[in-house]
Protein backbone atom coordinates (compact mmCIF):
# COMPACT_ATOMS: atom_id res chain seq x y z
CA UNK A 1 0.00 0.00 0.00
CA UNK A 2 2.57 2.53 -0.70
CA UNK A 3 3.89 4.35 -3.84
CA UNK A 4 7.16 4.18 -4.15
CA UNK A 5 7.98 7.71 -6.37
CA UNK A 6 5.99 10.14 -3.78
CA UNK A 7 6.00 8.02 -0.58
CA UNK A 8 1.96 8.35 -0.67
CA UNK A 9 -0.11 6.25 0.42
CA UNK A 10 -1.37 4.25 -2.93
CA UNK A 11 -2.08 1.09 -4.25
CA UNK A 12 -0.40 -2.07 -4.21
CA UNK A 13 0.35 -2.56 -7.86
CA UNK A 14 2.39 0.82 -8.18
CA UNK A 15 5.24 -0.54 -6.33
CA UNK A 16 4.96 -2.95 -9.51
CA UNK A 17 5.10 -0.15 -11.20
CA UNK A 18 7.96 1.10 -10.01
CA UNK A 19 9.90 -1.87 -10.28
CA UNK A 20 8.87 -2.65 -14.41
CA UNK A 21 10.02 1.11 -14.69
CA UNK A 22 13.66 0.39 -13.45
CA UNK A 23 13.70 -3.18 -14.11
CA UNK A 24 14.18 -4.45 -10.61
CA UNK A 25 13.93 -8.20 -10.64
CA UNK A 26 13.37 -8.58 -6.92
CA UNK A 27 12.15 -7.54 -4.07
CA UNK A 28 12.82 -9.10 -0.24
CA UNK A 29 11.14 -8.03 2.56
CA UNK A 30 12.48 -9.86 6.03
CA UNK A 31 11.19 -9.47 9.24
CA UNK A 32 11.96 -11.26 12.34
CA UNK A 33 10.00 -10.31 15.41
CA UNK A 34 12.37 -11.92 17.95
CA UNK A 35 15.31 -9.56 17.05
CA UNK A 36 13.55 -6.74 16.08
CA UNK A 37 14.57 -7.16 12.50
CA UNK A 38 13.22 -5.05 9.35
CA UNK A 39 15.19 -5.48 6.72
CA UNK A 40 14.95 -4.91 2.76
CA UNK A 41 16.60 -6.68 -0.31
CA UNK A 42 16.42 -5.54 -3.70
CA UNK A 43 18.01 -7.09 -6.35
CA UNK A 44 18.35 -4.79 -9.58
CA UNK A 45 19.93 -7.23 -12.12
CA UNK A 46 21.76 -10.10 -12.03
CA UNK A 47 22.91 -10.51 -15.76
CA UNK A 48 26.43 -9.82 -14.99
CA UNK A 49 26.98 -12.45 -12.14
CA UNK A 50 25.29 -12.29 -8.76
CA UNK A 51 23.47 -9.05 -7.29
CA UNK A 52 26.44 -7.37 -4.71
CA UNK A 53 25.97 -4.31 -2.63
CA UNK A 54 26.08 -3.48 0.81
CA UNK A 55 23.84 -3.42 3.47
CA UNK A 56 22.91 0.04 5.36
CA UNK A 57 21.37 0.13 8.42
CA UNK A 58 19.30 3.92 8.91
CA UNK A 59 16.62 4.89 11.02
CA UNK A 60 14.11 5.54 8.08
CA UNK A 61 11.24 7.91 8.38
CA UNK A 62 9.11 5.23 6.72
CA UNK A 63 9.13 1.87 5.77
CA UNK A 64 8.43 3.52 1.89
CA UNK A 65 11.22 5.63 2.23
CA UNK A 66 13.21 2.58 3.16
CA UNK A 67 12.25 1.05 -0.05
CA UNK A 68 12.61 3.86 -2.36
CA UNK A 69 16.31 4.32 -0.92
CA UNK A 70 17.45 0.13 -1.35
CA UNK A 71 15.05 0.72 -5.10
CA UNK A 72 17.25 3.27 -6.19
CA UNK A 73 20.69 1.89 -4.33
CA UNK A 74 20.36 -1.78 -6.06
CA UNK A 75 19.45 0.06 -9.24
CA UNK A 76 22.98 2.19 -9.17
CA UNK A 77 25.35 -0.76 -8.24
CA UNK A 78 24.06 -2.60 -11.34
CA UNK A 79 25.45 0.19 -13.61
CA UNK A 80 28.67 1.02 -11.14
CA UNK A 81 29.41 -2.99 -11.28
CA UNK A 82 29.24 -2.89 -15.21
CA UNK A 83 30.96 0.34 -16.31
CA UNK A 84 33.71 -0.55 -13.69
CA UNK A 85 34.44 -4.18 -15.78
CA UNK A 86 33.25 -6.42 -12.82
CA UNK A 87 30.89 -9.44 -13.60
CA UNK A 88 28.76 -8.57 -10.75
CA UNK A 89 25.46 -7.59 -10.75
CA UNK A 90 23.38 -4.88 -8.66
CA UNK A 91 21.57 -5.05 -5.38
CA UNK A 92 21.27 -3.74 -1.97
CA UNK A 93 19.93 -4.17 1.45
CA UNK A 94 18.53 -1.88 4.39
CA UNK A 95 17.61 -2.66 7.99
CA UNK A 96 15.59 -0.23 9.64
CA UNK A 97 16.25 1.14 12.51
CA UNK A 98 18.32 2.73 14.93
CA UNK A 99 21.48 0.47 14.78
CA UNK A 100 23.09 1.76 18.59
CA UNK A 101 19.80 0.31 19.82
CA UNK A 102 18.91 -2.74 17.51
CA UNK A 103 22.38 -4.22 16.26
CA UNK A 104 24.01 -7.36 17.92
CA UNK A 105 25.59 -10.39 17.39
CA UNK A 106 21.60 -12.39 17.07
CA UNK A 107 20.43 -9.29 15.03
CA UNK A 108 22.72 -9.49 12.60
CA UNK A 109 23.18 -13.66 12.08
CA UNK A 110 19.19 -13.83 11.55
CA UNK A 111 19.66 -11.52 8.67
CA UNK A 112 22.40 -13.79 7.64
CA UNK A 113 20.39 -16.55 7.27
CA UNK A 114 17.76 -14.20 5.34
CA UNK A 115 20.96 -13.40 2.58
CA UNK A 116 21.23 -17.21 2.33
CA UNK A 117 18.16 -17.87 1.92
CA UNK A 118 18.77 -16.42 -1.52
CA UNK A 119 21.15 -18.89 -2.41
CA UNK A 120 23.48 -16.84 -3.80
CA UNK A 121 21.92 -14.15 -5.91
CA UNK A 122 22.64 -11.55 -3.42
CA UNK A 123 25.77 -11.02 -1.98
CA UNK A 124 26.31 -8.01 0.90
CA UNK A 125 28.78 -5.89 2.08
CA UNK A 126 29.18 -3.03 4.67
CA UNK A 127 27.73 0.21 3.96
CA UNK A 128 26.39 3.27 6.18
CA UNK A 129 26.06 2.08 10.01
CA UNK A 130 27.83 -1.24 9.15
CA UNK A 131 31.56 -2.43 9.93
CA UNK A 132 33.59 -5.58 8.92
CA UNK A 133 32.97 -7.14 12.14
CA UNK A 134 29.23 -7.02 11.54
CA UNK A 135 29.75 -8.66 8.42
CA UNK A 136 31.92 -11.36 10.42
CA UNK A 137 28.57 -11.92 12.41
CA UNK A 138 26.28 -12.02 9.18
CA UNK A 139 29.34 -14.78 7.63
CA UNK A 140 28.54 -17.56 10.74
CA UNK A 141 25.18 -17.64 8.63
CA UNK A 142 25.84 -17.44 4.73
CA UNK A 143 28.95 -17.43 2.71
CA UNK A 144 27.47 -14.94 0.74
CA UNK A 145 29.05 -12.42 2.21
CA UNK A 146 32.30 -9.89 1.43
CA UNK A 147 34.35 -7.36 3.13
CA UNK A 148 35.59 -9.28 5.99
CA UNK A 149 38.23 -7.64 8.26
CA UNK A 150 41.78 -8.18 6.63
CA UNK A 151 43.05 -10.05 9.59
CA UNK A 152 40.84 -13.28 8.51
CA UNK A 153 41.41 -12.65 5.19
CA UNK A 154 39.15 -10.52 3.76
CA UNK A 155 39.68 -7.28 1.65
CA UNK A 156 39.12 -4.89 5.00
CA UNK A 157 36.96 -1.56 5.13
CA UNK A 158 36.18 -0.55 1.47
CA UNK A 159 35.91 3.06 2.33
CA UNK A 160 39.51 4.30 1.83
CA UNK A 161 39.66 2.64 -2.04
CA UNK A 162 35.68 4.68 -2.18
CA UNK A 163 37.86 7.27 -1.31
CA UNK A 164 40.77 6.75 -3.40
CA UNK A 165 38.13 6.46 -6.75
CA UNK A 166 36.46 9.84 -5.96
CA UNK A 167 40.10 11.11 -5.55
CA UNK A 168 41.09 10.66 -8.91
CA UNK A 169 37.79 11.25 -10.47
CA UNK A 170 38.23 14.47 -8.81
CA UNK A 171 41.04 14.98 -10.37
CA UNK A 172 40.08 13.87 -13.88
CA UNK A 173 37.15 16.66 -13.87
CA UNK A 174 39.44 18.95 -12.94
CA UNK A 175 41.42 18.11 -16.05
CA UNK A 176 38.40 18.74 -17.83
CA UNK A 177 37.66 21.67 -16.06
CA UNK A 178 40.93 23.53 -15.69
CA UNK A 179 43.13 22.07 -17.97
CA UNK A 180 45.13 20.33 -15.07
CA UNK A 181 44.51 17.82 -12.72
CA UNK A 182 46.45 19.83 -9.98
CA UNK A 183 44.19 20.82 -7.26
CA UNK A 184 46.21 23.52 -5.45
CA UNK A 185 44.28 25.91 -4.23
CA UNK A 186 41.17 24.76 -5.17
CA UNK A 187 38.39 25.63 -2.18
CA UNK A 188 36.59 22.09 -1.79
CA UNK A 189 33.52 21.58 0.21
CA UNK A 190 33.43 18.24 1.27
CA UNK A 191 29.68 17.58 2.89
CA UNK A 192 29.67 14.64 4.55
CA UNK A 193 33.26 13.16 7.08
CA UNK A 194 31.97 9.88 7.59
CA UNK A 195 34.51 7.40 6.46
CA UNK A 196 34.38 7.84 3.27
CA UNK A 197 34.98 11.50 3.37
CA UNK A 198 37.86 11.31 6.03
CA UNK A 199 40.04 9.44 3.51
CA UNK A 200 38.84 11.78 1.08
CA UNK A 201 40.08 14.50 3.19
CA UNK A 202 43.64 13.15 3.84
CA UNK A 203 44.09 12.74 -0.06
CA UNK A 204 43.04 16.52 -0.57
CA UNK A 205 44.90 18.35 1.94
CA UNK A 206 48.22 16.77 0.66
CA UNK A 207 47.10 19.31 -2.36
CA UNK A 208 47.28 22.09 -1.16
CA UNK A 209 43.32 23.35 -1.13
CA UNK A 210 41.38 25.09 1.28
CA UNK A 211 38.82 22.97 2.89
CA UNK A 212 35.00 23.31 3.62
CA UNK A 213 33.38 20.65 5.66
CA UNK A 214 29.47 19.76 6.95
CA UNK A 215 28.44 16.82 8.50
CA UNK A 216 25.06 16.32 10.44
CA UNK A 217 27.57 14.73 13.62
CA UNK A 218 29.23 18.26 14.81
CA UNK A 219 31.31 16.31 16.36
CA UNK A 220 32.86 14.72 13.40
CA UNK A 221 32.41 18.02 11.50
CA UNK A 222 35.03 19.70 14.38
CA UNK A 223 37.20 16.58 14.50
CA UNK A 224 37.68 17.29 10.77
CA UNK A 225 37.72 20.59 11.15
CA UNK A 226 40.68 20.39 13.86
CA UNK A 227 42.97 17.10 11.77
CA UNK A 228 42.38 18.72 8.23
CA UNK A 229 42.72 22.94 9.06
CA UNK A 230 38.98 22.75 7.26
CA UNK A 231 36.57 25.15 8.33
CA UNK A 232 32.59 24.05 9.68
CA UNK A 233 30.21 25.26 7.71
CA UNK A 234 26.05 24.34 8.42
CA UNK A 235 24.15 21.48 6.29
CA UNK A 236 22.26 24.18 4.58
CA UNK A 237 24.91 26.60 4.15
CA UNK A 238 27.28 24.53 2.11
CA UNK A 239 25.12 25.02 -0.94
CA UNK A 240 25.99 29.02 -0.93
CA UNK A 241 29.36 28.71 -0.76
CA UNK A 242 31.82 30.14 -3.11
CA UNK A 243 33.40 27.50 -4.15
CA UNK A 244 35.14 25.28 -7.18
CA UNK A 245 34.62 21.57 -6.03
CA UNK A 246 31.16 20.39 -4.59
CA UNK A 247 32.07 17.07 -2.94
CA UNK A 248 28.93 15.43 -1.90
CA UNK A 249 29.89 12.24 0.62
CA UNK A 250 26.85 11.84 2.89
CA UNK A 251 23.04 10.70 1.55
CA UNK A 252 21.73 11.58 -2.29
CA UNK A 253 19.77 13.54 -4.10
CA UNK A 254 21.29 16.75 -2.38
CA UNK A 255 21.45 17.90 -6.41
CA UNK A 256 17.65 19.09 -6.56
CA UNK A 257 15.66 22.02 -7.94
CA UNK A 258 16.62 23.74 -4.90
CA UNK A 259 20.80 23.53 -4.79
CA UNK A 260 20.84 23.65 -8.51
CA UNK A 261 19.69 27.55 -8.08
CA UNK A 262 22.40 28.23 -5.11
CA UNK A 263 25.95 26.09 -6.14
CA UNK A 264 28.52 28.25 -7.12
CA UNK A 265 30.85 25.62 -8.05
CA UNK A 266 32.84 24.74 -10.94
CA UNK A 267 32.58 20.87 -10.54
CA UNK A 268 30.84 18.49 -8.59
CA UNK A 269 32.23 15.23 -7.60
CA UNK A 270 31.75 12.86 -4.75
CA UNK A 271 31.38 9.54 -3.13
CA UNK A 272 27.37 9.73 -2.15
CA UNK A 273 24.80 7.42 -4.10
CA UNK A 274 22.18 9.14 -6.35
CA UNK A 275 23.50 12.60 -5.90
CA UNK A 276 21.09 14.00 -8.61
CA UNK A 277 17.49 13.50 -7.45
CA UNK A 278 16.31 13.55 -11.09
CA UNK A 279 18.72 12.00 -13.48
CA UNK A 280 16.99 13.67 -16.85
CA UNK A 281 16.08 16.86 -15.29
CA UNK A 282 19.11 17.73 -13.23
CA UNK A 283 21.70 15.96 -15.47
CA UNK A 284 20.36 19.03 -18.23
CA UNK A 285 20.70 21.28 -15.72
CA UNK A 286 24.44 20.59 -15.21
CA UNK A 287 25.31 21.01 -18.24
CA UNK A 288 23.21 24.25 -19.34
CA UNK A 289 25.00 25.64 -15.95
CA UNK A 290 28.46 24.53 -17.31
CA UNK A 291 29.01 22.42 -14.18
CA UNK A 292 31.88 19.00 -14.80
CA UNK A 293 29.57 16.41 -13.02
CA UNK A 294 31.47 13.37 -12.04
CA UNK A 295 29.01 10.27 -11.84
CA UNK A 296 28.56 9.23 -8.71
CA UNK A 297 28.19 5.59 -10.19
CA UNK A 298 31.66 5.64 -11.78
CA UNK A 299 34.10 7.67 -8.91
CA UNK A 300 32.64 6.14 -6.10
CA UNK A 301 33.05 2.52 -7.55
CA UNK A 302 36.25 1.52 -5.92
CA UNK A 303 34.66 -0.05 -2.30
CA UNK A 304 32.81 -2.38 -4.80
CA UNK A 305 35.78 -2.90 -6.49
CA UNK A 306 37.31 -3.62 -3.61
CA UNK A 307 34.89 -6.24 -2.20
CA UNK A 308 33.82 -7.71 -5.49
CA UNK A 309 37.27 -8.61 -6.05
CA UNK A 310 37.70 -9.98 -2.62
CA UNK A 311 34.32 -12.25 -3.57
CA UNK A 312 35.87 -12.98 -6.91
CA UNK A 313 38.68 -14.24 -5.43
CA UNK A 314 42.08 -13.05 -6.15
CA UNK A 315 42.27 -9.79 -3.73
CA UNK A 316 45.04 -8.13 -3.25
CA UNK A 317 45.72 -4.33 -2.02
CA UNK A 318 47.91 -3.34 -5.00
CA UNK A 319 45.62 -5.20 -7.35
CA UNK A 320 42.30 -3.22 -6.14
CA UNK A 321 43.87 0.07 -6.04
CA UNK A 322 45.09 -0.55 -10.10
CA UNK A 323 41.78 -1.26 -11.16
CA UNK A 324 40.00 1.77 -9.03
CA UNK A 325 43.01 3.75 -10.62
CA UNK A 326 41.32 3.10 -13.90
CA UNK A 327 38.78 5.49 -12.91
CA UNK A 328 41.05 8.35 -13.78
CA UNK A 329 40.41 7.79 -17.76
CA UNK A 330 37.35 6.41 -18.06
CA UNK A 331 36.04 9.45 -16.03
CA UNK A 332 38.03 11.96 -18.58
CA UNK A 333 36.28 9.57 -21.55
CA UNK A 334 32.98 9.91 -20.01
CA UNK A 335 33.35 13.93 -19.56
CA UNK A 336 34.82 13.70 -23.36
CA UNK A 337 32.02 11.66 -24.71
CA UNK A 338 29.27 14.21 -23.03
CA UNK A 339 30.86 17.23 -24.55
CA UNK A 340 31.08 15.53 -27.93
CA UNK A 341 27.57 13.90 -27.97
CA UNK A 342 25.87 16.95 -26.18
CA UNK A 343 24.34 14.55 -23.45
CA UNK A 344 24.86 14.90 -19.56
CA UNK A 345 27.37 13.27 -18.02
CA UNK A 346 25.11 10.68 -16.13
CA UNK A 347 23.89 9.66 -19.73
CA UNK A 348 27.17 9.30 -21.20
CA UNK A 349 27.87 6.90 -18.13
CA UNK A 350 24.45 5.09 -18.89
CA UNK A 351 24.99 4.21 -22.32
CA UNK A 352 28.72 2.76 -21.58
CA UNK A 353 27.62 0.80 -18.62
CA UNK A 354 24.26 -0.89 -20.44
CA UNK A 355 25.86 -1.44 -23.60
CA UNK A 356 28.22 -4.04 -21.90
CA UNK A 357 24.72 -5.50 -19.98
CA UNK A 358 23.47 -5.66 -23.34
CA UNK A 359 26.41 -7.34 -24.65
CA UNK A 360 26.50 -9.51 -21.83
CA UNK A 361 22.97 -10.60 -21.94
CA UNK A 362 23.46 -11.55 -25.94
CA UNK A 363 26.56 -13.75 -25.30
CA UNK A 364 24.41 -15.49 -22.71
Amino acid sequence: MIKVNNLEKASEFEVFDELVKNEHEQVVFCNDNETGLKAIIGIHNTVLGPALGGTRMWNYKSDAEALTDVLRLARGMTYKAAISGLNLGGGKAVIIGDADKLKNEKFLRRFGRFIESLNGKYVTAEDVNMSPEDMEFISRETKHVTGLSESIGGGGDPSPVTAYGVYVGMKASAKKAYGSDSLKGKRIAVQGVGHVGMYLLEYLVKEDVELFVSDFNLDRAYDAASKFGAKTVGLDEIYDLDVDIYSPNALGATINDDTMKRLKCQIIAGGANNQLDDEKIHGKMLIDRGIVYAPDFLINAGGLINVGIDYLGGWNKEKVYKKTERIYQTTLDILNLSENKGISTQDAAMSLATKRIADFAEIK
